[in-house]
């Protein structure tokens, strides 16, 4: 599969560009699947669901189906968070993963930038940052594309994994 990551900091327009580009891309025919690393404690189960009482009671893994989806709970209990590199081989196989957050990860990306958040750029430091979609014009050794520009981003990310 091919693999494609969106980092930035905080309020930098990562979630939304990942939207619009699985947007983008199914729209071109493509399978599309993303993974979303966060550093909150998710929970997309509820108190009072029979799948949430399993997991209450101990289950370590609790599968949830219906005619429409599946859902795969895994808790972790003591042991450490996967690494990107497990996550990525339990997916079924699409056209491309993409990736939200896993700065330190070493697969390649694109910067989300937004001046008005107030940080600083992270690809001047990190070679895995390809380019930066931004709200403001950068002068950097990267292409630098409009924040907005959903197709030009999205062909650019084709390129470069081959699709």
């Amino acid at each position: 599969m091919k693999i494609y990551g969106v980092t930035g900091w905080k309020n930098a327009g990562k979630t939304g560009l990942m939207e619009r580009l699985v947007a983008e891309f199914t729209a071109r025919g493509l399978r599309v699947s993303t993974i979303k690393h966060s550093h909150h404690s998710a929970d997309v189960d509820h108190p009072g669901t029979d799948s949430h009482r399993h997991r209450l009671a101990g289950a370590q893994e609790v599968v949830l189906a219906s005619s429409v989806r599946v859902a795969i709970m895994q808790e972790l209990r003591d042991a450490a968070e996967p690494p990107l590199s497990e996550l990525l081989e339990r997916l079924t196989p699409v056209d491309l993963v993409l990736v939200e957050g896993y700065k330190r990860e070493p697969h390649p990306k694109i910067e989300a930038y937004r001046a008005s958040a107030k940080n600083d750029l992270i690809a001047p430091g990190d070679p895995a940052i390809k380019a930066v979609a931004s709200d403001t014009l950068l002068d950097l050794d990267r292409p630098v594309f409009d924040l907005n520009d959903t197709a030009a981003i999205a062909d650019f990310i084709a390129e470069e994994v081959g699709l």
